[in-house]
This record gives C-alpha cells, sequence and structure tokens, in this order.
C-alpha cells in the first residue's frame, strides 16, 4: 500500500457478544478488574451513520476496558441491520475489528483500500472525527476500524 497502517496507530479491539453482561464480568474476572460500565446508544435517526451504503440506525450495548495503549470494546448489537448484527449472526461472538488512528491519511486509505475491492461497510461520522468499518473479514479474518483519531 502506498499509505499502509502502522503498527503504532493500533487503538483497539471491538468484540461482538450475545450477552454484554456477561462478557463484561468475565474480562474483569480474568483482569481483576472492576466491570465496565455497560452504556446503552438506542436506535435513533443519524443522518452521519450509514451501513452498506445506506443510513443506518440501530441500537447497541457498549463497554470500555482500558488495556494500556488500546482499548477493548464489547459491543452487543439490537437486531436491527448494521454491521455488528451482521457479524453476529454469520459468526456468534468473535472480534469484530481491529482499530487504527491513522490521522490525516485516513481518506487516502479509505480509498486505496476501495481501489483493493474492500467494500466500506459502516461509516459514521461525530463531533471531531469518524470511523470507517472496512468489510475484510474474507481476506483478513476480521474487520479494520480507520479513524483519523481516537
Amino acid at each position: 500500500m502506498k499509505n499502509p497502517l502502522s503498527f503504532d496507530g493500533f487503538i483497539q479491539i471491538a468484540i461482538v457478544v450475545q450477552d454484554i453482561q456477561k462478557a463484561a464480568e468475565t474480562w474483569a474476572r480474568f483482569f481483576n478488574i472492576p466491570v465496565p460500565e455497560i452504556r446503552y446508544r438506542p436506535p435513533a435517526p443519524n443522518p452521519d451513520l450509514t451501513y452498506r451504503g445506506k443510513p443506518a440506525e440501530y441500537g447497541l450495548k457498549l463497554a470500555n476496558i482500558e488495556a494500556g495503549p488500546f482499548v477493548i470494546e464489547l459491543h452487543e448489537p439490537d437486531e436491527r441491520d448494521s454491521t455488528f448484527r451482521e457479524f453476529l449472526d454469520k459468526h456468534g461472538n468473535g472480534v469484530h475489528h481491529l482499530g487504527f488512528q491513522v490521522g490525516k491519511k485516513r481518506d487516502a486509505i479509505v480509498g486505496e483500500l476501495e481501489e483493493m475491492g474492500y467494500a466500506m461497510r459502516t461509516i459514521g461520522y461525530y463531533p471531531g472525527s469518524s470511523w470507517t468499518i472496512v468489510d475484510s473479514e474474507d481476506d483478513l479474518g476480521v474487520n479494520l476500524n480507520i479513524k483519523p483519531r481516537a
């Protein structure tokens, strides 16, 4: 790639689960840490969020475990169409994506990945940044999350 990903930008492992409470408690027990807070984002219209090129509206339970230089994110999706629901239905519990912070190279990297034939599964914008889930499961066994900054 002309614009390769850097290990220095590795910031996240996202795991999709059927039961976030059970997963959060188990991870906490393994690391001997407090159970992470579970947040719920209800489904709501969001013009800055797409899934497979169409507007997305889905609910999601989330929990973050700070793991040194990166975060382990736990995701439990509702039944609505989303990248997380797609993964859970296809694979069951598992690693949905690895996240990389790439700074100003975000558009160049995403463009290059598209040229290579990878679909952009989800694109979301929020104040100060964005996230793009690259559909790379078939080649890498996991999706990529390309972010300008965390």
